[in-house]
């Protein structure tokens, strides 16, 4: 329970429970966090700061007619009188504002360096110029007009509108992104005159579902163009649930060059990419040997876009290069799709498509019966001066005479000629050259025009109907003001798998691996002869020589149970010492290598620990596709070897050795195993895997190989704790 008490000099002390006051703290920064900063409205479909430099700039008479103004002049405004925050905010939703690739439809016409797709920064606030675009103003028509509520400025000096009157639907037309405390917001740009098509739709049939605005609004449509390739069952889901996503792709072409050569020239990237970033990022993967199709790539960018990608080999399909590009790089993106907004009453909750465009729709008849109120208001007050006019006008010389001779004017217009104190203030102001020259059918015209317009807007007010059908005569001369063509392609869902792995393109060259003892990893081309001929780093020796293909994956085991995966086509040449393992590979430091193996499909492996433990291991299941390897062996890994035989040698620290047949082994793709030989002290020196029909081998000190032919005498169960083994016998490689 919080306490309150009162200290006996000065101040106030607040009891309570830590955990209480941070939880009702937190809460309030967080609802703050949701309601003023993070998300959207979903009626004009702006952020606070969005919407007070809209209006600060309106206030500023900043139109598109009109002359720019510096930036920081705006942002000074906005900062001073309506968004009490760091002027670099400010700024950064200005410039975002102004950006063709950011927005669809650019709510601020920029003037001077407001940045670019390739990442860079816009020019300082005091070098830039703005004014507001013909689309804002649309956003803006009616604020003067009492069309929406005002709300005092965080100083209470001002008012600022608590919303924008929103002649289109900007939240769906721009989209909208932003992370608050526990919640985001994530919405694509779409193309307004779909979206004004949908809304006619809805004000036509109400019941209409979200099937069937998807038909008119197949999908988002981006500023920088691409490909999105969802395909409409996703994107109607998406668009029912308000949660989902969009894959989007680059639009590319191919280009022929001369002897049958051609190259793949990128027009559009997806939308948020930075061109710079991706340019950089195809370049690692051509340098990493990850794009085994790509052979080169090039920025030729002018205006407009364009990429050069060169293949290595002109065999290849250029189809299959993208294809193997959109899965390496950021060619292809997702954009996910959550449509949490702040409904009407300000509460955040996710809306589909049909909900944000009813919710835009009900907007706007709210604007248009508060703005149709103001101005039956300022009709009725203009009649009844016009009153005034008519009945002065019968007896002009005597309203002269009057307001020119008599003491109290105003007293004696209201008592001759009937008038309220409105219209007699109202004369009074007038000038006695224009009372004079007051003509009545020009009263009487004017008269008649207002009193026509009141009847109509009396007339609008009071049918549903008339609402409605004005709401969409509004949105038709939007729509027209704004038409512009779809630019992202809405295309079928693709499915990758039906194309062949890029992998199927690597040449298949015989190479030897050469793995140093210090961790050195490189590949010769061909077969090595005479591994003496190697050279290595000064203290550096061979560790490991395996054959292979450029096509091969390599299995390399670790003492501490992990088996990594390397493509035979990334290492390094074997013209100089190669590159060290641990940059490929995230091996730890105190592991050591055990063994490399070149990938045989469906082929099997045995793992040992050094506690005498082990399984059989198949190897397709030990394929690992991260740098971190794939934790096979619960233990330190004592031997890793391809099952060629049918039985199994062990030999222990004691020098007693057993033999098993290789079907007493469980197989397991990953754990601790059983175990293979009983020691009662010490743990498993070797292991080896032979066929019963050659027998096993061992070698002696001076590192010869000896048959060993009466090996049956020592054959036995798994587990058993085994007995001496032949003289001089302590491994078996």
């Amino acid at each position: 329970m919080t306490v309150h008490t009162n200290p006996p000099q000065g101040g106030r002390i607040v009891e309570e429970p830590m955990a209480e006051a941070l939880s009702r703290r937190y809460l309030a920064y967080a609802l703050s966090t949701i309601t003023n900063r993070a998300l959207p409205d979903v009626r004009d479909g702006f952020k606070p700061v969005h919407r007070r430099i809209m209006y600060a700039m309106h206030q500023m008479r900043l139109n598109p007619q009109s002359a720019a103004r510096k930036c920081a002049k705006v942002v000074g405004e906005v900062m001073g009188g309506y968004h009490p925050h760091g002027d670099a905010s400010i700024y950064e939703a200005l410039v975002r504002l102004a950006q063709d690739f950011a927005q669809r439809y650019p709510l601020v016409d920029g003037q001077g360096n407001f940045g670019n797709i390739d990442g860079d920064s816009a020019a300082a606030m005091r070098y830039t110029e703005c004014k507001l675009t013909p689309a804002a103003v649309l956003l803006l028509e009616g604020i003067d007009q009492d069309s929406v509520d005002f709300r005092p400025t965080y100083d209470d000096q001002d008012e600022e509108p608590m919303v924008l009157p929103a002649g289109f639907p900007n939240l769906l037309a721009n989209g909208s992104s932003g992370i608050a405390v526990g919640m985001a917001t994530s919405i694509p740009p779409h193309n307004v005159g779909e979206l004004i098509d949908a809304c006619q739709l809805l004000i036509d049939r109400p019941e209409a579902t979200t099937a069937d605005l998807v038909q008119i609004v197949p999908g988002p449509d981006f500023p920088t163009g691409g490909v999105s390739v969802e395909g409409q069952a996703s994107i109607l889901e998406a668009y029912e649930t308000g949660r989902g996503g969009v894959r989007l792709r680059a639009q590319w072409v191919k280009e022929e060059l001369e002897r049958g050569t051609w190259r793949v020239v990128i027009t559009e990237v997806p939308y948020q990419v930075q061109k710079s970033k991706l340019i950089e990022q195809l370049a690692d993967l051509i340098e990493n040997k990850k794009a085994p199709l790509l052979g080169d790539v090039r920025d030729e960018s002018a205006e407009d876009i364009r990429l050069i990608l060169e293949p290595k080999s002109r065999t290849i399909e250029p189809e299959m290069l993208m294809e193997s590009l959109f899965k390496l790089s950021d060619l292809e993106v997702r954009f996910p799709i959550n449509m949490n907004v702040l409904d009407a009453t300000g509460t955040p909750r996710v809306m589909g498509l049909k909900e944000c465009l009813r919710a835009f729709l009900d907007h706007r008849r709210v604007v248009l019966n508060r703005r149709s109120q103001w101005r039956i208001a300022r009709i009725e007050k203009r009649l009844h001066l016009l009153e005034g006019l008519r009945l002065v006008f019968l007896n002009l010389d005597e309203a002269i005479r009057i307001i020119r001779e008599e003491e109290h004017p105003k007293a004696a217009l209201i008592a001759h000629f009937n008038l309220t104190e409105l219209q007699a203030d109202f004369i009074l102001d007038t000038r006695l050259r224009q009372l004079a020259r007051l003509e009545e059918m020009v009263i009487q015209e004017e008269y008649d025009k207002l009193a026509e317009e009141l009847a109509g807007l009396q007339a609008l007010t009071s049918s549903e109907a008339k609402q409605w059908k004005a709401i969409g005569k509004e949105l038709q001369a939007v729509r027209k003001a704004l038409l512009s063509p779809r630019r992202t392609i809405i295309a079928d869902a693709v499915d990758s798998s039906a194309f062949v792995a890029p992998e199927a393109f690597i040449p298949r060259e015989a190479i030897t691996v050469i793995l140093s003892d210090r961790g050195w990893i490189r590949a010769a081309r061909g077969k090595v002869d005479d591994p003496s001929e190697l050279k290595f780093k000064e203290g550096d020796k061979l560790g490991f020589l395996v054959p292979a293909y450029t096509t091969d994956k390599l299995l390399i085991g670790a003492s501490d149970g992990r088996i990594f995966t390397i493509g035979a086509d990334k290492l390094a040449s074997g013209r100089g010492h190669g590159e060290p393992l641990r940059l490929m590979i995230d091996l730890d430091e105190k592991a050591d290598i055990i063994n490399v193996l070149a990938h045989e499909p469906n082929a099997k492996l045995l793992v040992a620990s050094a506690a005498g433990y082990g399984f059989v291991a198949p190897e397709n299941d030990l394929l690992a596709q991260k740098r971190g390897g794939k934790q096979v062996l619960n233990g330190d890994m004592k031997a890793m070897m391809r099952v060629t035989g049918d039985h199994i040698v062990t030999i222990g620290d004691n020098i007693k050795t057993l033999i098993f047949p290789i079907a007493e082994l469980p197989e397991m793709g990953r754990g601790k195993g059983v175990r293979l030989q009983n020691f009662k002290q010490g743990g498993l020196a070797d292991v080896a895997v032979f066929n019963s029909e050659t027998g096993p081998e061992w070698v002696d000190g001076g590192g010869r190989k000896r048959k060993w032919d009466d090996w049956r005498d020592w054959l036995g169960k798994r587990a058993g704790a085994g007995r001496q083994g032949p003289r001089g016998m302590r491994k078996f490689r």
